[in-house]
């Protein structure tokens, strides 16, 4: 109410407009003080929220900031209540157009919906302590919610919360791109600052519409809010409903307050009305409103306005509601406008009752500019994807090509936040970790759930030499040329590589040339601490199992179970993972002491036989002599040896798990199941069973976001997990991939010619990689792949055709540098089955011709040749080592086209065949043998994981690389084997049952001359230099 009106009748004294949120304002539903707010008020920082999303448009009518999706349909009951005559007047009835409102609003969500089923309009209330009012409030635009449609979250939050803490959940919600609005409920505790709080929303989520830049731009003609303050919107709403035309009227506003009668004027202003704004300076009042055609009260002031003040047939708006004094009332109270309502309706045309006339607008405006907000955020959302750019790095090619490490140091990236913008990520969905690396949430797969995933294409090779023909440069490569010179969306999707190698022979895996992945130094060392955390995870389960093996052998059942469950503050309870293994063993209580002496014994013995240990522990440094080794030789562990070994850390059953997790609760799933053993019973021994799962999980929660890098060409990269590719699947995570496909792919309505791809690579060649990629990663992702890049080389094809042996860090023979079309011929026969394989799944192959630059012209005619017989949508030579991109453009132009053809996806084998089933349909069919030969070890094997309940997993071939066959020195296409199956066994938390073929290295060794003689620091600049 404004300062001198003078209360008449009221039971208290009537507050001034200021105030109008803390007393009557808040009647109406109003969330906001009203006040002009300071950034800076009280010293303290706002945490500003996020710019706006990627092609949202400000609003540039006022039918466009009113948020007029359709024309209110009104029902003839409304239309009759509308038109109902008090006297002279007829009442508009607010109560009803505003269930009109919320009904339209759920209309309009139901008909978006049958297009686009993900659309879900989101409203955050935040409200602080327990006031009766606020939470009659709270509780009303909840049930309006929910009669809307709405989905609403509540952020209710104890009165003694701090400032600090409020922004933080607001800020939270601002960054939350599935949230679409955010109210605070006033009034606040009085430590809490109101103006800080309520400008710290943001502007393009501020339904309420009373941040500053909404009122600042709705009191300019020239620009429009975001969003019109609800109760003045629902005001004009009101106005409209009479059918008065607004324009070229003389509308007079009493009140100036920030909640009602300052927008009010703004709204009418710019509906072009002639506009009186009266306050409680304003003198001869009533000749002002004697004046208007439309009369807008909000003086907080009870009957302020006289009947005889107004102008016949004038449409009068009373927002104000008061108390009086009625002891004809059972409560003692009548409820009044700021009009005198009595006389009032005997002049006006049309006017609104109090209570039941502008009240139940507010809450209904509320409902409409949250689903506006919703319906921005999807176009928006939409257009920024159409609106997509990676902006490309330029090459300044070399010839001939200098070193990978200096090609790479000669390249400066994009700041990966650049990288994180043009791919569509929002500032909350990524993590910075230096300039050059992130890591991304897997939750924006959430807000990208509704679009169509991009093309899935697989990267995998022939039968390679010790030395590899390239397969991790080719994808960079592919992905170059796509992103950088193509013009399409294309992301790479690898292996992180393990640090051992890097220090040992093989090297880095960021591709080669001019095909890298960059920072390629931090890609081949400790990149985001990924593999630490898969190695802290194993290593605390290892001694995890140990210690409880020791303290079983020495206690009592009552002992142990003392120590599991001890008593606090007089009272034992088992955690929740206790209660799960209870569950499994049949016991279905939930108190220690119910327990019988029976089940004490059950629950609290593991008896794991020492025999059947299974998991070993792990590091990422290449160690021979760590191979095998004896624990427990100290005096402390009482005499407890035991034969065990190291492994490499991607050797870990856990970096599996993290490469085949769907998301963080599917990863605490596979986690808790690893069976690390067999108790003396023969019943498998799990990870939950020793109650460390959720430990686990927690050193991995970091771990499971994927890491985003880019190319030499900047062209982005996810680089997440790294499986071996024997005793393992060998493949880059579900999660980067399933976020990948949902950036790169489009929005419904879209050109599929904007469609992006994806370029993940399987390890080894495609007889494992390949076959492991579709008949374990995509069943357990359910994604279904576009095509097959097969990558080929003249060397290895050489090799396959008689070609003498090639051996690591040793000259090739002659025979590999000069042309040989007839042992080149002999040897693609490896490649024609490579292709045949590829076909057996139903997807297009295109073969890419890794070129050296020994290689002639005529090499590269036969190979084409031979690969179009043999079934390949096209075979090309890449030179993208020495030409980036470049080198891969006609490569890229051919997975485009083979994209574009229908893909006819199958597995090779049912999961639910026998587990000898499923190995021998992976003999016969990739490896071309003759049948399988199971040894009394793997038969054995067998009974064990039918009987416990693993037979319906998938298979997981731990064979050798160098050759299609078990024996790595056959080399083309060997025939006339059988396959030898020595042992099988589970990873039962990753998901596969491994059969070993041969004896499988799992812990490299250094070679006489390793590559960390060459790496060290140039102390003047801080770079590595001498990697690769």
């Amino acid at each position: 109410m404004h300062r001198g009106f003078q209360s008449m009748t009221t039971t208290r004294q009537s507050k001034p407009l200021d105030d109008f949120n803390s007393s009557v304002g808040r009647m109406l539903g109003n969330t906001r003080d009203g006040s002009v707010l300071d950034h800076n008020e009280g010293g303290l920082q706002i945490l500003h929220p996020r710019p706006h999303p990627s092609g949202y448009k400000k609003p540039m009518t006022l039918e466009e900031a009113m948020g007029d999706i359709k024309p209110l349909e009104l029902s003839p009951e409304l239309t009759l209540m509308k038109e109902k005559e008090v006297l002279g007047a007829k009442i508009i009835d607010g109560k009803a157009i505003a269930k009109a409102i919320v009904r339209n609003v759920k209309s309009e969500i139901e008909q978006f919906k049958l297009q686009n089923p993900t659309f879900q309009p989101r409203l955050a209330i935040v409200q602080l302590g327990e006031k009766e009012d606020s939470n009659v409030y709270v509780t009303m635009k909840k049930k309006t919610c929910k009669q809307a449609g709405i989905e609403y979250t509540e952020h209710h939050m104890s009165d003694s919360t701090t400032l600090e803490d409020v922004l933080s959940i607001i800020n939270k919600l601002n960054a939350d791109p599935s949230m679409h609005g955010i109210l605070v409920q006033l009034p606040l505790p009085p430590h809490i600052d109101a103006k800080i709080v309520t400008e710290a929303i943001d502007p393009i989520k501020d339904v309420d519409g009373f941040h500053t830049t909404n009122i600042g731009r709705l009191a300019k003609l020239s620009t429009m809010p975001d969003f019109v303050p609800c109760t003045p919107k629902g005001v004009l709403e009101l106005i409209r409903s009479t059918g008065i035309e607004i324009e070229g009227k003389n509308a007079v506003v009493v009140g100036r307050s920030d909640i009602v009668g300052a927008p009010t004027f703004h709204l009418l202003n710019k509906s072009n009305a002639t506009v009186t704004l009266c306050h409680d300076k304003t003198k001869n009042l009533a000749e002002k409103v004697k004046t208007a055609d439309i009369l807008v009260v909000a003086a907080g002031h009870a009957e302020l306005i006289k009947g005889d003040w107004l102008k016949t047939g004038a449409v009068v708006i009373d927002v104000g509601i008061n108390a009086q004094k009625d002891l004809t009332r059972k409560n003692g109270v009548r409820l009044v406008g700021d009009v005198e309502f009595s006389k009032a309706k005997d002049v006006a045309g049309h006017i609104t009752a109090v209570p039941g006339g502008v009240g139940p607008m507010t809450v209904a405006m509320l409902m409409e500019n949250t689903l506006l907000s919703a319906r921005r955020f999807w176009q928006a959302q939409t257009e920024a994807r159409s609106m997509t750019k990676i902006l490309p790095l330029p090459l300044a090619l070399k010839t001939p090509v200098p070193s990978d490490i200096d090609i790479a140091l000669g390249q400066t990236p994009k700041v990966i936040k650049q990288v994180a913008e043009e791919i569509g990520l929002g500032p909350d969905e990524f993590e910075l970790y230096g300039k050059y690396k992130a890591k991304v949430d897997p939750d924006v797969m959430k807000r990208l759930e509704h679009r169509e995933n991009g093309r899935y294409v697989v990267v995998t090779g022939i039968t390679p030499t010790p030395l590899g023909e390239g397969k991790s440069t080719t994808v960079v490569g592919l992905v170059q040329a796509l992103g950088a010179h193509l013009d399409k969306i294309a992301f790479g999707c690898v292996r992180q590589p393990s640090q051992g190698p890097t220090f040992g022979i093989k090297g880095g895996a960021a591709g080669g040339g001019y095909s890298q992945i960059i920072p390629m130094d931090e890609f081949n060392l400790h990149l985001t601490g990924d593999i630490h955390a898969v190695t802290a995870a194993n290593n605390l389960l290892a001694a995890a199992l140990d210690a409880r093996m020791f303290h079983e052998a020495g206690a009592t059942d009552t002992m142990l179970f003392n120590r599991l469950c001890p008593k606090k503050k007089g009272k034992r309870r088992f955690a929740p993972v206790m209660i799960e293994r209870l569950q499994r063993l049949g016991i279905h209580k939930s108190t220690p002491e119910d327990l019988t002496p029976e089940e004490i014994s059950k629950f609290v013995r593991l008896d794991v036989d020492p025999n059947t240990i299974t998991w070993q522990r792990v590091m990422d440094t290449n160690d021979r002599f760590l191979r095998k080794i004896e624990v427990g030789r100290n005096a402390t562990e009482e005499g407890h040896q035991r034969m065990t070994g190291f492994d490499i850390a991607v050797a870990s059953e856990v970096m599996a798990v993290l490469a085949l997790s769907a998301d963080l609760k599917d990863m605490r799933r596979r986690l808790g199941r690893m069976v690390v053993a067999s108790n003396r019973a023969g019943h498998p021994v799990t990870a939950d069973d020793i109650g460390i799962g959720g430990a686990l999980t927690v050193l991995m929660k970091d771990a499971i976001k994927p890491n985003l890098m880019q190319t030499l060409e900047g062209t982005p990269v996810f680089v997440h997990a790294g499986p071996f590719a024997n005793i393992a699947h060998g493949n880059s995570s579900v999660i980067a991939d399933r976020i990948a496909l949902k950036l790169a792919g489009v929005e419904k309505g879209m050109d599929p010619s904007n469609m992006g791809y994806v370029v993940t690579e399987a390890g080894f060649g495609a007889d494992i990689g390949m076959e492991k990629f579709f008949n374990i990663k995509c069943r357990v992702s359910n994604l279904v792949p576009n095509a097959v890049v097969l990558v080929a080389t003249v060397k290895a094809l050489k090799m396959h055709g008689g070609g003498p042996e090639v051996v690591p860090g040793k000259p090739l023979p002659e025979v590999y540098l000069n042309e040989n079309l007839p042992m080149l011929k002999a040897g693609c026969a490896n490649l024609v089955k490579h292709i045949q394989n590829a076909t057996k799944f139903g997807v297009p192959v295109v073969v890419a011709i890794n070129r050296f630059t020994s290689d002639t012209d005529a090499e590269m005619t036969l190979i084409r040749k031979m690969a179009l017989e043999a079934g390949a949508s096209d075979a090309l030579p890449c030179d993208n080592w020495a030409k980036g991109g470049l080198g891969a453009v006609e490569l890229g132009k051919a997975v485009v086209e083979a994209c574009d053809k229908p893909s006819n996806f199958r597995y090779l084998y049912d999961v639910q065949d026998s587990i000898e089933s499923k190995i021998e349909t992976i003999a016969r069919e990739m490896y071309g043998a003759d049948g399988i030969e199971l040894s009394k070890e793997a038969r054995d094997k067998i009974s064990t994981y039918t009987r416990q309940g693993f037979a319906g997993l998938p298979i997981c071939m731990a064979k050798t690389h160098l050759s299609l066959s078990h024996d790595p020195t056959k080399k083309g296409v060997p025939t006339g084997f059988r396959l030898p199956i020595r042992d099988i066994r589970a990873s039962v938390g990753a998901g596969f049952l491994y059969p070993l073929i041969g004896n499988m290295q799992t812990m490299p060794g250094l070679p006489t001359r390793p590559a960390f003689y060459d790496i060290d620091i140039d102390f003047d600049t801080g770079r590595v230099v001498g990697l690769f």
